[in-house]
């Protein structure tokens, strides 16, 4: 080789560039927002590569290391994979929040993380560190992202708005019309159900008050002692208050402003008669309500002699009974 051509091959050796060799460990860093409120919820992933026979301690990304200001980590999750030339990829991700609203700026600060060089026969808690990456950190504004000053959007012009034409006003009144008048069936309906509701009501209270005071006004006279004169007479008293008191009820006529005669008149008028109080049965006996009632007024007005014996008296309640039971 001649001396020119060494000389040239020299310096063309020495204006060669030096290119640097790529690191054993690549890292990066990103967030999936860049401005929070209240509880909102961020995503801070971390993503890692390293090249064949090297991997990084997986400790130095665990959640409690990760240091934050104003957040707080709710979760992580972490995935790897190895591909054809044996790069191993991690990729970790840290879900925050916050509840805070007297920090103005929220960060995440870098985080250091070792990588080893892996050697065969060698456990990874043996090795020494090969080296160390720092994962970039984070700011998050706690704000909107629109600005804090918007400039007017201008959407309204300066002019007058338009009256409305008075046929719209008269309209409103027409609508208003036919919505009173569409509900008044509805109303007028409604109105005759609640009184339907309440008259059944009404009429099952009534059958049970009836029977009830018919059950009471049996037991009253089935007790009543009818030893003595006084004693039947006073039994004619409840005789005769619950037979016309019973009549009343089941053929609307005041019976107990009535003779015997004036009654059994009034009930021959009215023709044969089927009880129509709530909870009585068949008709009602003209004939034993005109003798029963003559018995109790002869009993209980007449002289002492006109008192009947007591079989007559327990005749007479049981004949009370079945008028009463409308046998």
């Amino acid at each position: 080789m001649t001396p020119r051509l060494f000389v040239l091959a020299v310096v063309l050796l020495a204006a060669r560039p030096v290119f640097a060799a790529d690191p054993p460990v690549r890292v990066s860093s990103a967030v999936d927002r860049t401005a929070m409120w209240v509880a909102d919820r961020l995503t801070y992933t971390v993503d890692i590569v390293c090249d064949r026979g090297v991997d990084i301690l997986l400790d130095d990304l665990a959640k409690e290391k990760l240091r934050v200001n104003g957040l707080e980590v709710v979760g992580t999750d972490s995935a790897q994979t190895t591909d054809a030339n044996e790069k191993t990829s991690h990729r970790l991700r840290y879900v925050l929040t916050t509840y805070r609203v007297d920090t103005p700026s929220l960060s995440i600060e870098p985080i250091p993380v070792r990588y080893y060089q892996r050697r065969p026969g060698q456990r990874l808690q043996d090795m020494a560190p090969a080296g160390e990456v720092v994962v970039p950190g984070a700011a998050v504004a706690y704000r909107s992202t629109l600005p804090d000053a918007p400039p007017a959007p201008g959407l309204r012009d300066r002019r007058a708005a338009s009256e409305r034409s008075p046929w719209f006003v008269r309209m409103r009144s027409f609508g208003l019309a036919l919505i009173v008048v569409s509900l008044a069936p509805a109303v007028v309906i409604a109105a005759a159900a609640v009184r339907r509701r309440t008259a059944r009501t009404a009429g099952r209270r009534s059958a049970r008050e009836v029977r009830k005071e018919k059950r009471d006004t049996l037991e009253r006279l089935r007790r009543l002692d009818i030893g003595t004169e006084e004693e039947r007479r006073r039994a004619y008293d409840e005789i005769s208050a619950a037979v016309r008191h019973h009549v009343e009820a089941a053929a609307h006529v005041p019976a107990s402003s009535l003779t015997a005669p004036e009654l059994d008149a009034v009930l021959e008028a009215a023709g044969p008669h089927r009880s129509r109080r709530p909870g009585a049965r068949g008709r009602l006996p003209r004939e034993a309500v005109l003798s029963l009632l003559t018995a109790s007024d002869r009993a209980r007005y007449g002289p002492p002699a006109a008192v009947p014996s007591a079989q007559d008296c327990r005749e007479a309640l049981d004949t009370a009974e079945a008028i009463l039971e409308g046998r």
